[in-house]
């Protein structure tokens, strides 16, 4: 087992991971940036280190520094966290050549599954279901427009480097694809550094619908059933759910399977998400695989009983999975909860945290880095804590949510409370009747009526 792991993340993540260390019985390096000096998972780490300025590109993206840090601390693993250097094929490289193990998924790994068109060609092979498209990255706009006339509009235009919604480009009429191919490729382009785009068809009243695998160094994977994803904004996810409201036994077990044979078909080791769109009719095509823990993790690990973060770190010092695939007992949501004005286009609202009161109670979780007095700093993704409650069902999940927001206060900033709040009592979502274009039909009421 290891002895110390750095962790190359911030916030709330970060701290996520250092708890687990500490209950397994491992040393922990915290980095830093100047911006977060103050930050929670710099003082509940063993020792911490600053590698740089507040932009992330000179502190966090930096590997140079990182790899610096775990040497003069002598830490043996880094786990990466989400997002950052999460799914970065370079950055696990270099960790390998310098003897420290990166507690993710290998170069190779990472290189099929990270780019979009890799990935699809890899999944067709395996056999897993595949939304039709382009072969690979499109060669040109005239390549582009012949698929789309031969497969049928609409279609949606992706950067293969994507994520975030940036570089997609959903195009109804033949008419507007030129417009909608230039303006992707600039902002894949000004995004990642890489304007390669690939087609695939437009599936109408989508749900995205992920499951959560494991696999570990034999080639062995499991499954641990699913999440309901669905609710996104621009393309960015608000809410999360196990079991989603729109599965079936049938469908659990096929997209379980197909996820498992995904993962198994890449050989692929530690803890990964296979993310799958699935119609109104209930057919599933595979969309992409993510090569580390996800935000939502917290919800899966509540309704199974079950440390993902444990179980990435137990993998990757090579001990061996059960191979048993799991099912959700409970019913569990998570709330991401930013600091941004919905009231306002959701608009960013960093800045200090004058109080704070955390709703407790039997079924509630609560994932921050945040307190009273914390400056939430511009640098980064507004994600500021992350509320999930569990009950025996879905109604009572609900409930348990509404109790838990009404108590949540944290003053100085925005916050999107407020959305979540209103949002679980929309007769969409109370019934399950949600799809991905949910929120764009969403409006806020005024403060008056909330």
């Amino acid at each position: 087992m290891f002895k110390k792991i750095l962790i190359a993340n911030r916030g709330e993540i970060a701290l996520r991971v250092i708890r687990t260390c500490k209950e397994m019985g491992i040393k922990t390096v915290a980095v830093y940036s100047t911006a977060d000096a103050e930050s929670l998972h710099v003082r509940f780490a063993d020792e911490a280190v600053c590698i740089g300025p507040a932009p992330s590109n000179l502190s966090y993206l930096k590997i140079s520094n990182i790899i610096a840090a775990a040497e003069i601390t002598n830490a043996d693993a880094i786990h990466p966290g989400y997002g950052f250097l999460a799914e970065n094929a370079k950055f696990s490289k270099i960790c390998a050549e310098h003897d420290i193990k990166f507690i993710g998924a290998s170069p190779d790994m990472i290189d099929k599954m990270g780019d979009k068109a890799t990935a699809k060609a890899t999944m067709k092979a395996a056999g897993v279901p595949c939304v039709p498209g382009s072969e690979g990255i499109l060669e040109s706009y005239e390549q582009a427009e012949k698929i789309a006339v031969d497969m049928g509009f609409p279609v949606m235009l992706k950067a293969t480097a994507g994520g975030g919604g940036k570089g997609m480009r959903a195009v109804w009429k033949k008419e507007n694809l030129r417009a909608a191919w230039d303006s992707a490729r600039q902002e894949a382009a000004a995004a990642f550094g890489n304007d390669g785009m690939y087609m695939e068809k437009l599936i109408e009243e989508p749900r995205h619908i992920e499951i959560q695998v494991v696999g570990d160094s034999s080639g062995k994977a499991c499954h641990l059933s699913e999440r309901d994803c669905s609710v996104q904004r621009r393309h960015q996810k608000l809410t999360e759910e196990t079991p989603s409201p729109f599965m079936t036994d049938k469908l659990r077990k096929e997209m379980g399977d197909a996820a498992v044979k995904a993962a198994e078909y890449i050989k692929y080791e530690g803890a990964g998400t296979v993310e799958f769109l699935v119609d109104k009719h209930r057919n599933f095509y595979f969309m992409e695989m993510n090569t580390r823990i996800q935000v939502e993790h917290p919800i899966t690990e509540q309704v199974i009983d079950y440390d993902l973060i444990r179980e990435q770190i137990l993998v990757a010092a090579g001990i061996p999975i059960s191979g048993k695939n799991y099912f959700p007992q409970l019913h569990s949501i998570e709330c991401r909860i930013n600091a941004e004005d919905p009231y306002n286009d959701f608009r960013p609202s960093p800045g200090r945290i004058t109080n704070l009161h955390a709703p407790g109670g039997h079924g509630v979780r609560i994932d921050t880095h945040v307190y009273s007095g914390y400056v939430i700093p511009p640098n980064y993704d507004s994600m500021i804590a992350k509320l999930i409650t569990t009950a025996q069902t879905r109604e009572e999940a609900i409930s348990k949510m509404k109790r838990a927001l009404d108590e949540f206060v944290i003053e100085g900033v925005k916050t999107t409370i407020p959305f979540h709040r209103q949002l679980m009592d929309e007769p969409d979502y109370v019934s399950g009747n949600y799809t991905t274009k949910f929120m764009e039909d969403f409006k806020m009421k005024p403060i008056e009526e909330n």
